[in-house]
């Protein structure tokens, strides 16, 4: 009750005590939170996406999180997409009244032609936003798996997903400014569930992103370290073998620890659907692995 009158040093120790609880609150939820990441896996699996929605800042902390994932796993845009109450404009501006249209959300989503092979996420710190109940509403309408993110006990949302997700942050130091400890939460949420099944669909080895596609000179380079790393190659013969592979990081790795021509790795990695480890495992077993 006294933040106006404390120096700016006594304003940001109490803002990092305060965010030091959020981890121990997502915890509490991890059983839930692996639900939803099972519910994703499982629609990419069959060829379904994962769809944010939200207002304001759990809405940009979705559009954040769907952004990041062509960069970071190398899929195509359309499979982790992200809604915001408002549309564009809300992504940079405030669009009062915006996330009190729960109509709206119906609409953003059949214009991305939901269907029941996709996973919707939505996203509200307060558990009540009616842009978010509407789109829930609808995607069960249209038989996609529901998952809720809010930030309180018992929260209205919850009655709408299949997997709620309920992680109690408690009071912010600023009264009502949801974009501190319930934003940390949902992002640290939103991160778990998108790099926990993108590795359950074989964009990960060991702890690299061997799906990286090296569309400048900065993921060239890290394409290029990957590799490296993966194989245990040096980096000319990472960066040969990226030559060879036509820049598939994934093919590549197989050819070096296989000792195997571009199709024969290509071969491997489609037979275990993209997961480079079962690829050389199964390879090793039928005894194609050459010293």
């Amino acid at each position: 009750m006294n933040l106006d009158e404390m120096s700016t040093r006594e304003i940001l120790q109490v803002m990092n005590e305060e965010d030091k609880t959020v981890p121990e609150a997502v915890n509490n939820e991890i059983n839930q939170i692996e639900k939803a990441a099972q519910a994703v896996i499982d629609s990419f699996e069959k060829g379904g996406r994962l769809i944010y929605i939200g207002a304001g800042t759990s809405g940009r902390l979705g559009i954040l999180d769907a952004a990041e994932c062509p960069p970071t796993f190398g899929t195509d845009p359309e499979k982790v997409r992200s809604l915001i109450a408002g549309g564009q404009e809300a992504i940079t501006d405030a669009v009062e009244g915006a996330e009190d249209d729960p109509d709206q959300a119906k609409t953003d989503l059949k214009d991305l032609n939901l269907n029941e092979s996709d996973t919707v996420i939505a996203l509200a710190a307060s558990g009540r936003t009616p842009y978010c109940i509407g789109g829930l509403t609808y995607s069960h309408q249209v038989g996609a798996l529901t998952a809720a993110i809010s930030c309180n006990k018992n929260a209205k949302i919850s009655h709408y997903a299949d997997i709620p997700i309920e992680i109690e942050v408690g009071p912010e130091i600023l009264t009502g400014s949801t974009r501190l400890k319930a934003g940390t939460a949902q992002k640290l949420a939103l991160n778990m569930i998108s790099t926990s099944s993108m590795i359950g669909i074989g964009k990960v080895y060991k702890n690299l992103m061997v799906d990286v596609q090296p569309t400048n000179e900065k993921l060239r380079k890290r394409a290029k370290n990957i590799v490296s790393r993966a194989a245990q190659a040096d980096t000319d013969t990472a960066a040969a073998y990226l030559e060879k592979s036509e820049q598939n990081p994934k093919i590549a790795i197989i050819m070096i620890k296989l000792q195997c021509s571009y199709d024969e790795a290509k071969a491997h990695l489609e037979q275990t659907n993209g997961f480079v480890r079962k690829a050389i495992r199964l390879a090793e077993k039928d005894g194609e692995h050459h010293e």
